[in-house]
């Protein structure tokens, strides 16, 4: 298979001392135009920013397998490339790496090489090799998400350490991912960057001006139905509080018999709802409708929530979240919501009850929610916190190497 053509876009001449920054980012999350293209937006016009993006040209996804949104237009920055090894075994998508990119990154020859991966996956191999061997005093940027810090087995760990040694800055979604970096050898400048929210998709429905009084508390639940996410707690949860509540849930997994074999154990099943998966527009509507969002992820030996970027999305729609206390979760949740521990379905259950004689509390939890995303959780704010990281990383000049 070879590299499709790409659509190129207008914008001054490659190279020189005085023209723009040329920065090359690399991302499987780019497949999603609203998760991983839209954050860039702000600095496409820029005289002294010339930016292209590489994504996958397939993806696999919660084991199926996912057409990548098509670049727009006036997205001819964006070059889908095809991979190898998509889905592979129980790596998963960490041993993906892209056909044609020796190719790409020669024709472009960036300046600075922003990756969106973590540093011992495949990919991140594969970028590190071409850069040193077709354009070494290009720096990479390293953008990660992993906050559990565990030895990995061989080569990963290996791979790591290497990537770690010749970056020239991380770019980390909490302050736990920067430790772990941290902990396997990297030692040079770091700074944190958010999600950004589309505001046009995610946005309160249009009567939440003047809700009317409920006689049910609706929560709900959008992800993946894994045990991991604390969604059999919330069932339990249910069952214990004394207002009634229904829960309504968006997602898909292999936990869906547990959670409505459980709900009937409990005698909650006809409180309980489960949809699956919808397009952003159906993702929406649906946390528009709710009271409340909850996110009650368990941590494990090998689970701690990264961010929960579902938090933000039910919060620009106006939905507060109530938030268990694994990893980002209490940090993102902010003050649109509550933090309650982990696995205490009867704490849950208290706040469900204050919640339901409480509807001034929700109103208030909801503005709030509202407030912290627009302050927040912005696609501006990506982008600052993304150049930031470039302008550093090329002043450093050349690769960083830790002898």
């Amino acid at each position: 298979m070879t590299a499709p053509a790409t659509l190129r876009r207008a914008g001054p001449d490659r190279g020189g001392a005085t023209g723009p920054l040329q920065v090359l980012c690399i991302s499987h999350s780019a497949t999603s135009r609203i998760h991983g293209r839209l954050r860039y937006g702000s600095l496409l016009d820029r005289t002294d920013l010339r930016l292209d993006l590489v994504m996958p040209n397939r993806w696999s996804e919660r084991g199926r397998w996912l057409a990548p949104d098509p670049p727009h237009p006036d997205e001819g920055w964006v070059h889908a490339l095809p991979i190898r090894w998509a889905r592979a075994g129980p790596a998963t998508w960490h041993l993906h790496h892209y056909i044609g990119l020796d190719r790409l990154v020669r024709a472009l020859r960036p300046q600075v090489i922003h990756l969106w991966q973590e540093p011992w996956s495949l990919v991140s191999l594969q970028v590190l090799r071409l850069r040193n061997r077709l354009c070494p005093q290009a720096p990479l940027v390293l953008e990660v998400d992993q906050n559990l810090h565990k030895r990995l087995p061989a080569p990963f760990e290996q791979i790591r350490r290497g990537v770690l040694r010749q970056t020239s800055h991380v770019l980390a979604r909490s302050e736990e991912a920067i430790r772990v970096v941290r902990a396997c050898g990297y030692g040079g400048p770091a700074g944190r960057i958010g999600y950004g929210v589309d505001r046009s998709v995610f946005r309160p429905p249009e009567q939440a001006a003047g809700r009317p009084a409920r006689d049910v508390l609706t929560v709900g639940y959008v992800g993946r139905l894994i045990e991991e996410k604390g969604v059999g707690d919330l069932i339990e949860a249910i069952s214990r509080a004394a207002a009634p509540v229904r829960l309504a849930i968006m997602g898909e997994g292999p936990f869906r018999a547990s959670l409505t074999a459980k709900a009937a154990a409990l005698g909650v099943s006809d409180r309980l709802r489960i949809l699956p998966w919808g397009s952003p527009d159906e993702v929406a509507a649906f946390m528009g409708g709710l009271d409340v969002l909850a996110l009650l992820t368990r941590t494990t030996d090998t689970v701690r929530e990264q961010f929960g970027r579902v938090i933000i999305e039910a919060q620009a729609c106006g939905t507060p979240v109530i938030g268990s206390g694994s990893g980002a979760i209490g940090d993102v949740v902010g003050e649109g919501g509550w933090t309650v521990p982990e696995r205490a379905p009867g704490a849950v259950a208290a706040l469900l009850d204050r919640l339901a004689g409480q509807p001034a509390e929700l109103e208030a939890a909801r503005a709030q929610a509202l407030r912290q995303v627009g302050e927040r959780f912005t696609f501006a704010g990506q982008a600052a916190s993304l150049e930031r990281a470039w302008r550093s990383a090329a002043a450093l000049g050349g690769c960083r190497r830790r002898e």
